[in-house]
């Protein structure tokens, strides 16, 4: 997946207008409002207070927001997912490469005793076992927001945890992620006890998207339809709608920066070589691989003779 449903920032920004265009223009919040046809061509709108038309461009925004946001996380789970398979998968193969490199160059440095070859030995075999600095000894260990990742925090309680099995979660639990996000988003709360309570519950459906599990998703899914029915939306005031319609302009800037690092980052240039099946990426990568690892091995036989 590279970002193609990135295209709702499009909707965004459509909804935005009001804000971009100067507030308080009727044209700008109303397309027909000049012509005195209003939105529909019975005209049953013609006669709509600002304040109304401000409301529908909220709420467009705010759903063109979360169907944004939707796609950011769901690559964002494919690039983590990614990157730990990467690791898990292939990692031994970087391993033996780096060592049958090591090898060879050791190899080439005794036969010839040359000052230079005894050198790029020695080189070889420091990128076999490196130093690590302090970022990298902690570096996929720690969450910024949540402290200890899973895998972590498994191995210093000795509970188990459930790794991603593929790079991208099943089609059903997309449709429940999708679902659950678009009922549940704290942007859709009236109060602050509202959001906090959608902040846990979005927390909650982000860990189980992101390990792909469609029995947790459905659980989440029966919980919110079981919980409390928040009180239906109150018509707000002109200015707080523009101040709304600014926040949301924002967060979407926010947004499309974050996907920017994403998509520009190692891991996410390398699933674009493969947006429709990223986890079959895995298995071309491995057979390159172990191709590389088979003509090492044979260079290492013939100067050892």
């Amino acid at each position: 997946m590279t970002m193609p449903e990135a295209q709702q920032s499009e909707s965004l920004s459509a909804a935005e207008e009001p804000v971009a265009e100067g507030t308080g223009s009727r044209e700008a919040l109303d397309p027909g409002a000049g012509t005195g046809t209003g939105e529909g061509a019975d005209g049953a709108t013609a006669g709509a207070r600002p304040e109304d038309r401000l409301e529908r461009a909220v709420r467009a925004a705010e759903q063109a927001l979360i169907e944004y946001e939707i796609a950011l996380e769901t690559f964002r789970v494919e690039v983590e997912n990614f990157s730990r398979l990467h690791h898990q998968k292939l990692g031994p193969m970087y391993t033996r490469l780096d060592e049958l490199e090591a090898e060879i160059a050791e190899a080439q440095a005794a036969r010839t005793g040359d000052a230079e070859d005894i050198l790029r030995a020695q080189e070889a075999r420091a990128r076999v076992m490196p130093m690590p600095g302090v970022e990298e000894l902690f570096h996929g260990w720690m969450d910024s927001e949540e402290g200890l990742f899973a895998e972590a925090e498994a191995m210093l309680t000795d509970r188990p945890v459930r790794p991603p099995q593929r790079v991208r979660p099943s089609e059903e639990a997309r449709r429940l992620y999708r679902t659950l996000v678009r009922k549940a988003h704290p942007d859709l709360a009236q109060d602050e006890a509202e959001r906090k309570r959608r902040d846990e519950f979005i927390a909650k459906v982000n860990t189980a998207y992101g390990r792909g599990d469609e029995a947790q998703l459905r659980e989440l899914t029966e919980e919110w339809a079981a919980g409390p029915t928040p009180e239906e939306r109150r018509p707000s005031r002109s200015e707080e709608l523009y101040a709304r319609l600014e926040w949301l302009a924002q967060r979407k800037e926010l947004l499309s920066f974050a996907a920017r690092e994403l998509e520009e980052s190692a891991i996410g240039s390398m699933l674009r070589l493969a947006p429709d099946d990223p986890d079959s990426l895995l298995n071309d990568i491995a057979e390159q691989l172990l191709a590389q690892v088979a003509e090492k091995e044979a260079e290492l036989v013939a100067l050892r003779g």
